[in-house]
């Protein structure tokens, strides 16, 4: 068996880079490591890092096909993020324009959670450690 050690990077592909690079980085607050143009691809590559470890890449394509279905469709479902207080967290983000779902209660630990969603409709969920 192969000995995991963590899950390194999730990539996300956007429709729009300089909104999407706004959203990850001024709204959610992830930090940038490292941004590169790649002109043969006609796409934008940033590296972001989550609390000083690195955990998004944020790509853009041109023409990239549209996701199908929300939130089934074959792949990734939602990303999700771990935080102290979550009211505080979607309050914060009201204050920033982002609209989020009720918050919820899961039904097996008994934590608090929420979703919203990034520019191009990625499902991101806020779960209260």
């Amino acid at each position: 068996m192969i000995k995991l050690k963590r899950v390194h990077h999730v990539a996300i592909i956007c429709s729009n880079y300089q909104i999407s690079r706004h959203f990850y980085t001024e709204i959610l607050g992830l930090q940038i490591i490292q941004e590169v143009y790649r002109s043969e691809r006609q796409s934008y590559k940033l590296d972001l890092a989550l609390n000083g470890n690195y955990s998004i890449e944020l790509f853009s394509f041109p023409d990239a096909p549209a996701r199908l279905s929300f939130p089934e469709a074959h792949g990734l479902r939602h990303l999700a993020f771990e935080v102290d207080d979550l009211q505080d967290a979607v309050n914060e983000l009201k204050l920033k324009g982002i609209f989020t779902e009720t918050i919820r209660i899961d039904e097996h630990t008994g934590k608090r959670f929420v979703f919203f969603v990034d520019p191009d409709g990625l499902p991101i969920e806020l779960y209260e450690s």
